[in-house]
């Protein structure tokens, strides 16, 4: 009976040893898998992004060509449409399709850096104030209060209106105006993380403050800083379209969903195409964005769970 039972357990360790635990990126594939408003988001997003990256090999027509005997050609699906323009053409005569495609490198570009420099300033200010805590904490809330206490786009209008738009002004001011929830979130997980006991032994072998925030603490950070990173790429490309529909933002020629939508309100009631086509994708992008930052949010929340 016992050699039986030995056999036994020797079989199950065995058999345990063939079926090991899914790995970390195994059951983040799986629930990615099974959620379906994040793959559809991931789906959006890759679409766009491919699109914007093989431009050239997609868009038949210089996006800044003029050609007047051309404007306002209207799309495919109308009576009237040609496949020489699929999107028809703009109030200048270029191609609506390409423009579509390289404003889409213009949106993706502001909103990705734009958000790595709010990132790095709200990731470094909410880690100096979780860690330190005291009088670090104290002046890094006052910054974060009197951040919080302006009204986003009003700042962001005032100034390019003073400085001007481009591109870089663009960037410059998203990144400077959105590292408020970067800030609050790594703050507060920071301060969970400072008392918990991998930090102590670190602390207790030597390790410096900078090692332990920039090794311990930041690798932490980067599931939550994920979510709000997503959020904020597609907070930074609406923004920016604001600016640009307003003219403060990208200038022409250069292409920008915004100024599109801009430069084709005066034909709205005549050729709605003229805004309905960069609005709506504008808006998918943002619906992708969105979804892709909510799954993550669930996949996250699984694992804090588990």
């Amino acid at each position: 009976m016992k050699t039986s039972a030995t056999l036994a357990n020797t079989a199950s360790v065995i058999t345990s040893g063939l079926s090991p635990e899914p790995t970390l990126w195994r059951r983040w594939l799986r629930r990615l898998l099974g959620h379906h408003s994040m793959t559809l988001g991931l789906i959006i997003i890759g679409t766009i992004v491919l699109a914007a990256v093989f431009a050239p090999l997609i868009a038949q027509h210089d996006p800044y060509a003029q050609d007047v005997s051309q404007r306002l050609i209207p799309p495919i699906w109308h009576e009237k449409g040609s496949w020489e323009h699929v999107l028809g053409t703009d109030k200048l005569g270029r191609d609506y399709l390409s423009r579509l495609l390289y404003g889409a490198r213009v949106s993706l570009t502001i909103g990705l850096i734009a958000v790595v420099v709010s990132g790095f300033i709200g990731v470094t200010l909410g880690i100096l104030a979780g860690y330190f805590g005291g009088g670090v904490d104290a002046v890094v809330s006052y910054i974060l209060t009197v951040r919080l206490s302006m009204p986003l786009i009003l700042v962001a209008l005032a100034t390019a209106s003073l400085v001007g738009g481009s591109v870089k002004v663009v960037i410059l001011l998203l990144g400077l105006l959105l590292w408020d929830r970067f800030l609050i979130v790594s703050r507060s997980v920071t301060r969970q993380l400072r008392e918990a006991e991998f930090i102590a032994a670190a602390k207790t072998l030597g390790a410096s403050s900078l090692f332990i925030m920039l090794c311990e603490i930041l690798p932490n950070l980067l599931g939550p800083l994920t979510v709000v990173a997503t959020l904020e790429i597609a907070h930074a490309i609406l923004l920016e379209a604001t600016l640009s529909f307003l003219g403060l933002g990208v200038q022409p020629p250069m292409p920008s969903w915004g100024l599109m939508i801009a430069e084709g309100k005066a034909y709205m009631f005549f050729q709605p195409w003229v805004i309905l086509i960069p609005g709506v994708v504008l808006a998918v992008l943002v619906l992708g964005i969105n979804l892709v930052g909510d799954g993550l949010r669930d996949i996250t929340a699984l694992d804090g769970r588990n």
